[in-house]
């Protein structure tokens, strides 16, 4: 799914500019020809380590349950378990 998810980050930006075009000049039937994941709201965010879709914290740009492994053993700087 990681792999997927690369692959459509590349046709968005492949077809960016001609989206754009196409676009501006109104040409909808002509957008409905490119394909499908050329569109960018078709990219979704995906955990960077483990794929997982949901979940998703975009400042770290990992899964919350990654976020909390990491976040415990002391890799992410500057985050630590609250206590009192």
């Amino acid at each position: 799914m990681k792999a997927r998810e690369v692959k459509r980050a590349k046709t968005v930006a492949k077809y960016a500019e001609k989206r754009k075009a196409l676009k501006e000049a109104g040409d909808y039937e002509a957008l409905q020809k490119l394909p499908r994941n050329a569109s960018p709201i078709r990219k979704h965010n995906r955990c960077k380590l483990t794929g997982r879709p949901r979940g998703y914290m975009r400042t770290f740009g990992i899964s919350r349950v990654t976020f909390r492994e990491m976040a415990n053993k002391g890799l992410i700087p500057g985050v630590t378990k609250a206590s009192w």
